[in-house]
Protein backbone atom coordinates (compact mmCIF):
# COMPACT_ATOMS: atom_id res chain seq x y z
CA UNK A 1 0.00 0.00 0.00
CA UNK A 2 1.17 3.66 -1.41
CA UNK A 3 1.20 7.00 0.69
CA UNK A 4 -2.00 7.45 -1.38
CA UNK A 5 -3.72 4.80 -0.14
CA UNK A 6 -2.26 5.48 3.22
CA UNK A 7 -3.38 8.90 3.86
CA UNK A 8 -6.78 7.93 2.04
CA UNK A 9 -7.16 5.05 5.10
CA UNK A 10 -6.47 7.56 7.34
CA UNK A 11 -9.37 9.99 6.07
CA UNK A 12 -11.71 6.61 6.17
CA UNK A 13 -10.55 6.09 10.32
CA UNK A 14 -11.28 9.53 11.10
CA UNK A 15 -14.86 9.10 9.67
CA UNK A 16 -15.48 5.64 11.00
CA UNK A 17 -14.30 7.25 14.45
CA UNK A 18 -16.77 9.45 14.70
CA UNK A 19 -19.39 7.12 13.89
CA UNK A 20 -18.71 5.35 16.36
CA UNK A 21 -18.45 8.36 18.37
CA UNK A 22 -22.06 9.08 17.94
CA UNK A 23 -22.96 5.24 18.93
CA UNK A 24 -21.38 5.76 22.12
CA UNK A 25 -22.39 9.46 22.98
CA UNK A 26 -25.64 8.06 22.78
CA UNK A 27 -24.96 4.44 24.34
CA UNK A 28 -24.21 6.98 27.62
CA UNK A 29 -26.40 9.64 26.95
CA UNK A 30 -29.51 7.16 27.01
CA UNK A 31 -28.25 3.82 29.19
CA UNK A 32 -30.90 4.19 31.37
CA UNK A 33 -33.90 4.18 28.46
CA UNK A 34 -36.12 1.56 29.01
CA UNK A 35 -38.56 1.78 26.58
CA UNK A 36 -38.70 0.48 22.92
CA UNK A 37 -40.44 4.14 21.97
CA UNK A 38 -37.26 6.16 22.79
CA UNK A 39 -34.88 2.95 21.35
CA UNK A 40 -37.01 2.98 18.02
CA UNK A 41 -38.77 6.07 17.33
CA UNK A 42 -36.05 8.54 19.56
CA UNK A 43 -39.35 9.23 21.65
CA UNK A 44 -40.35 11.63 18.91
CA UNK A 45 -37.62 14.24 19.53
CA UNK A 46 -36.07 14.71 16.32
CA UNK A 47 -35.79 18.44 15.07
CA UNK A 48 -36.47 19.65 11.59
CA UNK A 49 -33.12 19.53 9.91
CA UNK A 50 -32.09 15.97 11.49
CA UNK A 51 -35.46 14.42 10.49
CA UNK A 52 -35.02 15.76 7.05
CA UNK A 53 -31.35 15.03 6.33
CA UNK A 54 -32.03 10.90 7.90
CA UNK A 55 -35.01 10.47 5.57
CA UNK A 56 -33.03 11.23 2.88
CA UNK A 57 -29.34 9.72 3.50
CA UNK A 58 -31.23 6.36 4.95
CA UNK A 59 -32.88 6.57 1.07
CA UNK A 60 -30.09 7.50 -0.71
CA UNK A 61 -27.70 4.44 -0.75
CA UNK A 62 -24.19 3.94 -2.26
CA UNK A 63 -26.87 3.68 -5.37
CA UNK A 64 -26.36 7.40 -5.76
CA UNK A 65 -22.58 7.62 -5.68
CA UNK A 66 -22.10 4.26 -7.73
CA UNK A 67 -25.11 2.97 -9.43
CA UNK A 68 -26.86 6.10 -10.85
CA UNK A 69 -23.68 8.25 -12.16
CA UNK A 70 -22.32 4.75 -13.64
CA UNK A 71 -25.66 4.24 -15.57
CA UNK A 72 -25.95 7.53 -16.93
CA UNK A 73 -22.09 8.04 -17.97
CA UNK A 74 -22.20 4.93 -19.54
CA UNK A 75 -26.13 5.03 -21.60
CA UNK A 76 -26.94 8.73 -21.33
CA UNK A 77 -29.85 11.12 -20.16
CA UNK A 78 -32.59 8.43 -20.97
CA UNK A 79 -31.22 6.97 -17.42
CA UNK A 80 -32.00 10.20 -15.18
CA UNK A 81 -36.03 8.95 -14.96
CA UNK A 82 -35.08 7.63 -11.80
CA UNK A 83 -33.85 10.46 -10.26
CA UNK A 84 -37.20 12.61 -11.43
CA UNK A 85 -38.89 9.72 -9.85
CA UNK A 86 -37.51 10.19 -6.96
CA UNK A 87 -37.36 13.63 -6.64
CA UNK A 88 -41.58 13.48 -7.07
CA UNK A 89 -41.94 10.68 -4.75
CA UNK A 90 -40.22 12.77 -2.21
CA UNK A 91 -41.62 15.86 -2.25
CA UNK A 92 -45.41 14.25 -2.60
CA UNK A 93 -44.39 11.81 0.47
CA UNK A 94 -43.01 14.93 2.44
CA UNK A 95 -46.12 17.35 1.82
CA UNK A 96 -48.92 14.72 1.69
CA UNK A 97 -48.18 12.14 4.11
CA UNK A 98 -45.88 12.95 6.48
CA UNK A 99 -47.88 15.34 8.40
CA UNK A 100 -50.75 13.20 8.49
CA UNK A 101 -49.01 10.16 9.54
CA UNK A 102 -47.04 11.62 12.14
CA UNK A 103 -50.68 12.93 13.80
CA UNK A 104 -52.51 10.04 13.03
CA UNK A 105 -49.80 7.76 14.47
CA UNK A 106 -50.15 10.55 17.61
CA UNK A 107 -53.48 9.51 17.77
CA UNK A 108 -53.90 5.71 17.15
CA UNK A 109 -52.50 4.96 20.42
CA UNK A 110 -49.11 6.69 19.54
CA UNK A 111 -48.20 3.52 17.29
CA UNK A 112 -44.17 3.09 16.89
CA UNK A 113 -44.36 1.28 13.68
CA UNK A 114 -45.60 1.47 10.71
CA UNK A 115 -47.11 -2.23 11.24
CA UNK A 116 -48.25 -0.68 14.72
CA UNK A 117 -49.89 1.97 12.65
CA UNK A 118 -51.76 0.18 10.12
CA UNK A 119 -53.24 -2.00 13.22
CA UNK A 120 -53.68 0.49 15.62
CA UNK A 121 -55.75 3.23 12.92
CA UNK A 122 -58.23 0.45 12.43
CA UNK A 123 -58.80 0.07 16.75
CA UNK A 124 -58.33 -3.85 16.76
CA UNK A 125 -56.31 -5.90 18.81
CA UNK A 126 -56.03 -8.87 15.81
CA UNK A 127 -52.17 -8.92 15.20
CA UNK A 128 -52.13 -10.97 11.63
CA UNK A 129 -51.16 -7.53 9.60
CA UNK A 130 -48.64 -7.11 11.94
CA UNK A 131 -47.29 -10.59 11.69
CA UNK A 132 -47.47 -10.34 7.56
CA UNK A 133 -45.96 -7.07 7.97
CA UNK A 134 -42.70 -8.14 10.17
CA UNK A 135 -42.27 -11.38 7.99
CA UNK A 136 -42.25 -8.95 4.61
CA UNK A 137 -39.98 -6.64 6.40
CA UNK A 138 -37.09 -9.18 7.69
CA UNK A 139 -37.42 -10.31 4.64
CA UNK A 140 -37.01 -7.47 2.42
CA UNK A 141 -34.42 -5.68 4.83
CA UNK A 142 -31.76 -8.82 4.81
CA UNK A 143 -32.18 -7.98 1.13
CA UNK A 144 -31.84 -4.28 1.03
CA UNK A 145 -29.05 -4.39 3.51
CA UNK A 146 -26.72 -6.76 1.86
CA UNK A 147 -26.92 -4.05 -0.81
CA UNK A 148 -24.98 -1.49 1.53
CA UNK A 149 -23.20 -3.82 1.92
CA UNK A 150 -21.80 -5.01 -0.92
CA UNK A 151 -20.95 -1.14 -1.28
CA UNK A 152 -18.42 -1.25 1.62
CA UNK A 153 -17.07 -4.43 -0.02
CA UNK A 154 -16.47 -2.99 -3.51
CA UNK A 155 -15.31 0.19 -2.08
CA UNK A 156 -12.16 -1.06 0.25
CA UNK A 157 -11.80 -3.51 -2.47
CA UNK A 158 -11.24 -0.96 -5.41
CA UNK A 159 -9.34 1.42 -2.97
CA UNK A 160 -7.36 -0.73 -0.86
CA UNK A 161 -7.22 -4.01 -2.29
CA UNK A 162 -8.84 -5.77 0.43
CA UNK A 163 -10.70 -8.55 -0.19
CA UNK A 164 -14.36 -7.43 -0.49
CA UNK A 165 -15.14 -10.17 2.07
CA UNK A 166 -12.97 -9.02 4.56
CA UNK A 167 -14.28 -5.49 3.82
CA UNK A 168 -18.10 -6.63 3.96
CA UNK A 169 -17.52 -8.23 7.36
CA UNK A 170 -15.54 -5.14 9.12
CA UNK A 171 -18.52 -2.79 7.70
CA UNK A 172 -20.82 -4.52 9.34
CA UNK A 173 -19.58 -4.83 12.74
CA UNK A 174 -19.18 -0.87 13.12
CA UNK A 175 -23.25 -0.42 11.53
CA UNK A 176 -24.06 -3.23 14.13
CA UNK A 177 -21.72 -1.46 17.04
CA UNK A 178 -23.60 2.21 16.39
CA UNK A 179 -26.97 1.07 15.88
CA UNK A 180 -27.05 -1.40 18.70
CA UNK A 181 -25.68 1.23 21.27
CA UNK A 182 -27.46 4.08 20.52
CA UNK A 183 -30.61 3.34 18.88
CA UNK A 184 -32.57 5.11 16.87
CA UNK A 185 -31.12 8.61 18.00
CA UNK A 186 -27.43 6.97 16.89
CA UNK A 187 -28.96 6.17 13.33
CA UNK A 188 -30.66 9.78 13.03
CA UNK A 189 -27.87 12.04 13.86
CA UNK A 190 -25.20 9.44 12.13
CA UNK A 191 -27.63 9.99 8.67
CA UNK A 192 -27.99 13.77 9.45
CA UNK A 193 -23.56 14.31 9.30
CA UNK A 194 -23.31 11.51 6.42
CA UNK A 195 -26.25 13.10 4.54
CA UNK A 196 -23.83 16.12 4.66
CA UNK A 197 -21.00 14.31 3.06
CA UNK A 198 -22.81 13.13 0.35
CA UNK A 199 -23.65 16.63 -0.85
CA UNK A 200 -20.57 17.85 -0.21
CA UNK A 201 -19.12 15.24 -2.15
CA UNK A 202 -20.96 15.28 -5.01
CA UNK A 203 -20.82 19.21 -5.54
CA UNK A 204 -17.16 19.15 -5.09
CA UNK A 205 -16.57 16.68 -7.74
CA UNK A 206 -18.11 18.44 -10.83
CA UNK A 207 -16.70 22.11 -9.73
CA UNK A 208 -13.34 20.65 -9.46
CA UNK A 209 -13.44 18.92 -12.73
CA UNK A 210 -14.82 21.15 -14.60
CA UNK A 211 -11.99 23.81 -13.48
CA UNK A 212 -9.53 21.98 -14.83
CA UNK A 213 -11.33 21.08 -18.09
CA UNK A 214 -11.33 24.84 -18.60
CA UNK A 215 -7.54 25.06 -19.13
CA UNK A 216 -5.91 24.97 -22.88
CA UNK A 217 -3.90 22.15 -22.19
CA UNK A 218 -6.94 19.70 -20.62
CA UNK A 219 -7.64 16.44 -23.11
CA UNK A 220 -9.65 13.57 -21.59
CA UNK A 221 -8.53 10.39 -20.12
CA UNK A 222 -9.74 8.94 -23.34
CA UNK A 223 -11.83 9.32 -26.31
CA UNK A 224 -15.25 10.61 -25.81
CA UNK A 225 -17.13 8.29 -27.15
CA UNK A 226 -20.83 9.89 -27.65
CA UNK A 227 -23.81 7.61 -28.83
CA UNK A 228 -26.22 10.04 -30.90
CA UNK A 229 -29.03 9.68 -28.04
CA UNK A 230 -26.45 10.17 -25.27
CA UNK A 231 -27.92 13.53 -24.76
CA UNK A 232 -31.56 12.28 -25.28
CA UNK A 233 -33.92 11.83 -22.47
CA UNK A 234 -35.81 9.19 -24.63
CA UNK A 235 -33.69 6.07 -24.81
CA UNK A 236 -34.00 5.25 -27.91
CA UNK A 237 -34.57 8.46 -29.22
CA UNK A 238 -38.15 7.73 -29.87
CA UNK A 239 -40.98 7.00 -28.33
CA UNK A 240 -41.17 3.51 -28.24
CA UNK A 241 -42.08 0.95 -25.94
CA UNK A 242 -37.84 0.94 -24.50
CA UNK A 243 -38.14 4.34 -23.75
CA UNK A 244 -41.59 4.49 -22.41
CA UNK A 245 -40.08 1.34 -19.96
CA UNK A 246 -37.14 3.98 -18.82
CA UNK A 247 -39.94 6.99 -18.51
CA UNK A 248 -42.94 4.42 -16.51
CA UNK A 249 -40.22 2.93 -14.44
CA UNK A 250 -38.57 5.99 -13.40
CA UNK A 251 -41.92 7.54 -12.02
CA UNK A 252 -42.50 3.86 -10.87
CA UNK A 253 -39.54 4.05 -8.36
CA UNK A 254 -40.94 7.15 -7.42
CA UNK A 255 -44.38 5.10 -5.53
CA UNK A 256 -41.69 3.26 -3.41
CA UNK A 257 -41.88 6.45 -1.02
CA UNK A 258 -45.40 6.27 -0.04
CA UNK A 259 -44.36 2.63 2.01
CA UNK A 260 -40.79 2.57 2.65
CA UNK A 261 -40.54 2.28 6.26
CA UNK A 262 -37.56 3.30 7.28
CA UNK A 263 -38.60 6.64 5.57
CA UNK A 264 -41.90 6.69 6.93
CA UNK A 265 -40.92 6.41 10.68
CA UNK A 266 -38.33 9.42 10.18
CA UNK A 267 -41.83 11.46 9.65
CA UNK A 268 -43.65 9.84 12.89
CA UNK A 269 -40.24 10.95 14.88
CA UNK A 270 -40.40 14.84 14.36
CA UNK A 271 -41.12 16.72 17.62
CA UNK A 272 -43.45 19.52 16.64
CA UNK A 273 -46.01 20.85 13.19
CA UNK A 274 -43.13 23.83 13.18
CA UNK A 275 -40.15 21.52 12.55
CA UNK A 276 -41.94 19.10 10.21
CA UNK A 277 -42.82 21.96 7.84
CA UNK A 278 -39.14 22.70 8.26
CA UNK A 279 -37.95 19.18 7.66
CA UNK A 280 -40.75 19.57 4.08
CA UNK A 281 -38.43 22.13 2.62
CA UNK A 282 -34.75 20.81 3.87
CA UNK A 283 -36.11 17.28 2.84
CA UNK A 284 -37.18 18.22 -0.70
CA UNK A 285 -34.16 20.55 -1.27
CA UNK A 286 -31.47 18.15 -0.04
CA UNK A 287 -32.98 15.40 -2.57
CA UNK A 288 -33.21 17.57 -5.65
CA UNK A 289 -29.94 18.93 -4.91
CA UNK A 290 -28.29 15.03 -4.34
CA UNK A 291 -30.34 13.49 -7.46
CA UNK A 292 -28.97 16.69 -9.31
CA UNK A 293 -25.50 16.65 -8.99
CA UNK A 294 -25.36 12.85 -9.16
CA UNK A 295 -26.27 13.32 -12.43
CA UNK A 296 -24.19 16.30 -13.24
CA UNK A 297 -21.27 14.48 -12.04
CA UNK A 298 -22.14 11.86 -14.51
CA UNK A 299 -22.25 14.13 -17.33
CA UNK A 300 -19.28 15.80 -16.74
CA UNK A 301 -17.11 12.25 -16.06
CA UNK A 302 -18.32 11.41 -19.28
CA UNK A 303 -16.14 14.07 -20.65
CA UNK A 304 -13.30 14.31 -18.20
CA UNK A 305 -12.92 10.50 -18.52
CA UNK A 306 -14.02 9.68 -22.14
CA UNK A 307 -14.76 5.92 -22.51
CA UNK A 308 -12.01 4.68 -20.36
CA UNK A 309 -14.32 2.79 -18.21
CA UNK A 310 -17.25 0.07 -19.93
CA UNK A 311 -20.20 -1.76 -18.43
CA UNK A 312 -18.15 -3.89 -15.80
CA UNK A 313 -16.36 -0.86 -14.29
CA UNK A 314 -19.63 2.17 -14.41
CA UNK A 315 -19.72 2.09 -10.61
CA UNK A 316 -16.14 3.23 -9.85
CA UNK A 317 -17.13 6.43 -12.22
CA UNK A 318 -17.33 8.73 -8.77
CA UNK A 319 -14.34 6.81 -7.16
CA UNK A 320 -11.92 7.18 -10.67
CA UNK A 321 -13.18 10.89 -10.56
CA UNK A 322 -12.25 11.68 -6.85
CA UNK A 323 -8.79 9.86 -7.19
CA UNK A 324 -7.91 11.50 -9.94
CA UNK A 325 -9.60 15.77 -9.09
CA UNK A 326 -7.77 15.51 -5.07
CA UNK A 327 -4.96 15.14 -2.99
CA UNK A 328 -5.03 11.77 -1.14
CA UNK A 329 -6.09 13.19 2.29
CA UNK A 330 -8.78 14.99 0.79
CA UNK A 331 -10.20 12.02 -1.45
CA UNK A 332 -10.23 9.80 1.08
CA UNK A 333 -12.63 12.39 3.03
CA UNK A 334 -14.63 12.74 -0.08
CA UNK A 335 -14.69 8.75 -0.59
CA UNK A 336 -15.95 8.50 2.83
CA UNK A 337 -19.33 9.66 1.16
CA UNK A 338 -19.76 6.41 -0.16
CA UNK A 339 -19.50 4.77 3.10
CA UNK A 340 -21.66 7.39 4.06
CA UNK A 341 -24.64 6.65 1.72
CA UNK A 342 -24.15 2.76 2.46
CA UNK A 343 -24.36 3.05 6.40
CA UNK A 344 -26.98 5.60 6.59
CA UNK A 345 -29.15 3.33 4.75
CA UNK A 346 -28.06 -0.13 6.64
CA UNK A 347 -28.49 1.18 9.83
CA UNK A 348 -31.92 2.38 9.11
CA UNK A 349 -32.72 -0.92 7.64
CA UNK A 350 -31.45 -3.00 10.39
CA UNK A 351 -33.12 -0.27 12.98
CA UNK A 352 -36.83 -0.89 11.44
CA UNK A 353 -36.60 -4.30 10.94
CA UNK A 354 -35.76 -5.10 14.03
CA UNK A 355 -38.32 -2.55 15.56
CA UNK A 356 -41.12 -4.70 13.05
CA UNK A 357 -40.04 -7.70 14.63
CA UNK A 358 -39.85 -7.06 18.08
CA UNK A 359 -42.77 -5.14 18.95
CA UNK A 360 -45.38 -6.86 16.13
CA UNK A 361 -44.48 -10.04 16.44
CA UNK A 362 -42.25 -10.91 19.90
CA UNK A 363 -44.54 -9.25 22.31
CA UNK A 364 -48.15 -9.97 20.10
CA UNK A 365 -47.44 -12.97 18.96
CA UNK A 366 -44.66 -15.07 21.59
CA UNK A 367 -44.65 -12.94 24.83
CA UNK A 368 -47.39 -10.48 25.53
CA UNK A 369 -46.52 -9.51 28.53
CA UNK A 370 -42.81 -8.55 27.57
CA UNK A 371 -41.09 -5.74 29.75
CA UNK A 372 -40.17 -2.11 28.30
CA UNK A 373 -36.16 -3.97 28.86
CA UNK A 374 -36.93 -6.98 27.62
CA UNK A 375 -38.44 -5.81 24.42
CA UNK A 376 -35.02 -3.23 24.42
CA UNK A 377 -32.66 -6.55 24.15
CA UNK A 378 -35.01 -8.16 22.05
CA UNK A 379 -34.79 -5.68 19.06
CA UNK A 380 -30.65 -5.26 19.84
CA UNK A 381 -30.89 -9.19 19.50
CA UNK A 382 -32.61 -9.07 16.11
CA UNK A 383 -30.68 -6.05 15.20
CA UNK A 384 -27.52 -9.00 15.36
CA UNK A 385 -29.40 -11.56 13.14
CA UNK A 386 -30.71 -8.94 10.79
CA UNK A 387 -27.19 -7.84 9.57
CA UNK A 388 -25.71 -11.57 9.87
CA UNK A 389 -28.14 -12.82 7.33
CA UNK A 390 -27.62 -9.41 5.33
CA UNK A 391 -23.86 -9.96 5.22
CA UNK A 392 -23.99 -13.91 4.04
CA UNK A 393 -26.50 -12.32 1.01
CA UNK A 394 -23.70 -9.75 0.38
CA UNK A 395 -20.96 -12.86 0.38
CA UNK A 396 -22.92 -15.14 -1.27
CA UNK A 397 -20.91 -15.39 -5.52
CA UNK A 398 -24.35 -15.53 -6.84
CA UNK A 399 -25.31 -11.98 -5.19
CA UNK A 400 -26.52 -9.31 -8.17
CA UNK A 401 -24.75 -6.05 -7.13
CA UNK A 402 -25.83 -3.16 -5.49
CA UNK A 403 -28.63 -2.07 -7.78
CA UNK A 404 -30.18 -5.31 -8.40
CA UNK A 405 -30.52 -5.66 -4.76
CA UNK A 406 -31.84 -1.97 -4.03
CA UNK A 407 -34.36 -2.25 -6.81
CA UNK A 408 -35.69 -5.86 -5.45
CA UNK A 409 -36.31 -4.79 -2.08
CA UNK A 410 -37.57 -1.07 -3.14
CA UNK A 411 -40.17 -2.60 -4.87
CA UNK A 412 -41.28 -5.15 -2.63
CA UNK A 413 -41.51 -2.19 0.02
CA UNK A 414 -43.35 0.32 -2.59
CA UNK A 415 -46.05 -2.40 -3.90
CA UNK A 416 -46.87 -4.04 -0.39
CA UNK A 417 -46.65 -0.62 1.56
CA UNK A 418 -47.70 2.13 -0.11
CA UNK A 419 -51.38 1.89 -0.96
CA UNK A 420 -51.89 0.80 2.62
CA UNK A 421 -50.57 3.67 3.83
CA UNK A 422 -52.00 6.28 1.34
CA UNK A 423 -55.74 4.51 2.10
CA UNK A 424 -54.81 4.53 5.69
CA UNK A 425 -54.32 8.34 5.79
CA UNK A 426 -57.33 9.79 3.48
CA UNK A 427 -60.01 7.01 2.96
CA UNK A 428 -62.70 6.52 5.96
CA UNK A 429 -64.01 3.88 4.73
CA UNK A 430 -60.78 1.55 4.27
CA UNK A 431 -60.89 -1.40 6.44
CA UNK A 432 -58.65 -3.78 8.41
CA UNK A 433 -59.26 -6.62 6.09
CA UNK A 434 -58.59 -4.64 2.98
CA UNK A 435 -54.65 -3.40 4.33
CA UNK A 436 -54.16 -6.69 4.78
CA UNK A 437 -55.53 -8.00 1.33
CA UNK A 438 -53.69 -5.19 -0.11
CA UNK A 439 -50.04 -5.59 1.61
CA UNK A 440 -50.18 -9.55 0.96
CA UNK A 441 -51.17 -8.57 -3.19
CA UNK A 442 -49.08 -6.27 -3.05
CA UNK A 443 -46.05 -7.90 -1.96
CA UNK A 444 -46.98 -11.00 -4.03
CA UNK A 445 -47.55 -9.55 -7.26
CA UNK A 446 -44.55 -7.62 -6.78
CA UNK A 447 -42.25 -11.19 -6.11
CA UNK A 448 -44.13 -12.95 -9.43
CA UNK A 449 -43.40 -9.85 -11.69
CA UNK A 450 -39.85 -9.59 -10.69
CA UNK A 451 -39.57 -13.41 -11.29
CA UNK A 452 -40.92 -14.13 -14.09
CA UNK A 453 -41.98 -10.56 -16.44
CA UNK A 454 -39.07 -8.17 -15.69
CA UNK A 455 -36.14 -9.94 -16.85
CA UNK A 456 -34.50 -9.93 -13.51
CA UNK A 457 -33.98 -13.55 -13.33
CA UNK A 458 -32.78 -14.74 -17.03
CA UNK A 459 -34.03 -18.53 -15.82
CA UNK A 460 -37.07 -17.99 -14.69
CA UNK A 461 -38.56 -15.41 -17.09
CA UNK A 462 -41.78 -15.87 -19.04
CA UNK A 463 -41.89 -12.24 -21.44
CA UNK A 464 -39.15 -10.02 -20.56
CA UNK A 465 -41.26 -6.69 -20.35
CA UNK A 466 -38.32 -4.73 -19.10
CA UNK A 467 -41.43 -3.17 -16.83
CA UNK A 468 -40.13 -2.06 -13.05
CA UNK A 469 -42.27 -4.85 -10.79
CA UNK A 470 -43.67 -1.83 -8.36
CA UNK A 471 -45.54 -0.49 -11.09
CA UNK A 472 -48.24 -4.03 -11.23
CA UNK A 473 -47.49 -4.10 -7.68
CA UNK A 474 -48.90 -1.12 -6.45
CA UNK A 475 -51.65 -1.24 -9.03
CA UNK A 476 -52.71 -4.55 -8.16
CA UNK A 477 -52.23 -3.82 -4.25
CA UNK A 478 -54.48 -0.61 -4.49
CA UNK A 479 -57.43 -2.70 -6.42
CA UNK A 480 -57.68 -5.12 -3.48
CA UNK A 481 -57.12 -2.98 -0.75
CA UNK A 482 -60.27 -0.66 -2.05
CA UNK A 483 -62.23 -4.05 -3.58
CA UNK A 484 -62.12 -6.21 0.21
CA UNK A 485 -62.77 -2.64 1.85
CA UNK A 486 -65.89 -1.95 -0.18
CA UNK A 487 -67.09 -5.78 0.32
CA UNK A 488 -65.95 -5.37 3.91
CA UNK A 489 -67.98 -3.97 6.89
CA UNK A 490 -67.97 -0.50 6.70
CA UNK A 491 -66.01 1.20 9.85
CA UNK A 492 -66.89 2.25 12.87
CA UNK A 493 -67.65 6.48 13.36
CA UNK A 494 -64.62 6.38 15.64
CA UNK A 495 -62.57 4.70 13.42
CA UNK A 496 -63.53 7.23 10.42
CA UNK A 497 -62.97 10.11 12.73
CA UNK A 498 -59.24 9.26 13.36
CA UNK A 499 -59.26 10.45 9.36
CA UNK A 500 -61.10 14.15 9.84
CA UNK A 501 -58.53 14.28 13.15
CA UNK A 502 -55.52 14.24 11.29
CA UNK A 503 -56.16 17.23 9.23
CA UNK A 504 -55.42 18.95 12.22
CA UNK A 505 -52.63 19.74 14.25
CA UNK A 506 -52.03 18.23 17.23
CA UNK A 507 -49.63 20.01 18.91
Amino acid sequence: MGKTEYLEMIAFGAYLCIVLGIGIFFFIKGRNQTGDKAYFLGGRQMNGWVAALSAGASDMSAWVLMGLPGSIYLWGMGQIWISIGLFLGTVLAWVFVAPRLRRMSILADDAITIPQFLTKRFRTSNPTLQIVCAVIFCVAYCIYSASSIVACGSLFNKVFGIPSNYAMIGATIIILIYTFMGGFNAVCWTDFFQGLLMLMALMAVPIVAMFFMGKPDFAPVAKVVTDENYYNLLSSGKWDWNSMKDILSGFGWGLGYFGMPHILVRYMSIKSEKEMKRSRIIGSFWTFLILGMASVVALVAHQYLGSSLGADDRSLVFITMVRLLFPALLAGILLSAILAASMSTADSQLLASSSAFSSDFYKPVLHKKASDREMLWVGRGVVAVIAVIALFIAMSPSCAGIMALVECAWGAFGAAFGPAILLALFWKKFTYKGAIAGVIAGFLTDAVWYMFFSGSVPNLTLVNTGLYEIIPGFLVSLFFAIQVSLMDETPSEEVQALVDKAKKPVD
